[in-house]
């Protein structure tokens, strides 16, 4: 399959690792990625803050850039839910990583290696928007000698949400000191996720704790061997 990366603002910016290992397992399992130099943003947060209409013609520059493509790929379940709201036409062929590996590729076991106790943030659009499911799960249960953590009260959000983190500064960070106690309490050596905007706010919970956990986007995970 030849399919198109699209790596978001986020991941461009302060995460470009994550994209990096989105094109190696993805080769690795013998698929062609290509990487469209005229995407820009999808328009989430334009959308979040109330700019509909800006947010619409950054919508209609992403269909145009993507539309060519067999198949889209990001390891942003926000980005891509927010990019399948906006464009109902691509919705059938624009993923999050796991969901294009485990729904559309059928495959689980990426050959992936990491042997160490790991455990799983659901992030908010991941489950309601994205709706990834528990294709995560699967592929981390695949992951050869990796030692998965369930997560206390997973579902409840890390307190990011975008704008939010900066409009409402004291709710956000009561929620992230109790998802950064839920994640102590694991005692995990990793946290992962599916969106570079949440473990930007757990990791750096974690690390004003000086707890020595660390945050890794499961693209990165998946890549290790």
């Amino acid at each position: 399959m030849r399919v198109a990366l699209f790596v978001t603002c986020i991941g461009d910016t302060l995460f470009p690792e994550a994209g990096k290992a989105v094109v190696e397992v993805l080769e690795r399992l013998g698929h062609e990625v290509v990487f469209p130099q005229e995407q820009t943003c999808c328009g989430q947060l334009h959308l979040n803050s109330g700019y509909r209409d800006e947010a619409h013609r950054l919508a209609r520059r992403f269909a145009r850039v993507f539309e060519p493509y067999e198949a889209v790929v990001s390891p942003s379940s926000s980005c891509v839910g927010t990019a399948r709201e906006l464009n109902p036409g691509l919705a059938t062929r624009l993923f999050e990583l796991s969901e294009l590996l485990v729904r559309r590729l059928g495959v689980e076991d990426v050959g992936a290696s990491f042997p160490h106790r790991v455990t799983y943030h659901p992030t908010c659009h991941s489950l309601r928007v994205a709706r990834v499911g528990d294709a995560p799960h699967r592929l981390l249960r695949a992951v050869r000698g990796l030692d998965l953590a369930e997560l206390p009260e997973a579902e409840e959000c890390c307190g990011f949400g975008g704008t939010f983190a900066i409009k409402n500064a004291d709710t956000s960070v009561a929620m992230l000191a109790d998802k950064c106690s839920a994640v102590l309490s694991t005692g995990a050596e990793v946290c992962t996720a599916v969106d570079g905007s949440c473990l930007l706010q757990i990791g750096g919970g974690l690390s004003r704790r000086g707890a020595g956990v660390r945050t890794m986007h499961l693209a990165e995970i998946l890549a290790a061997t």
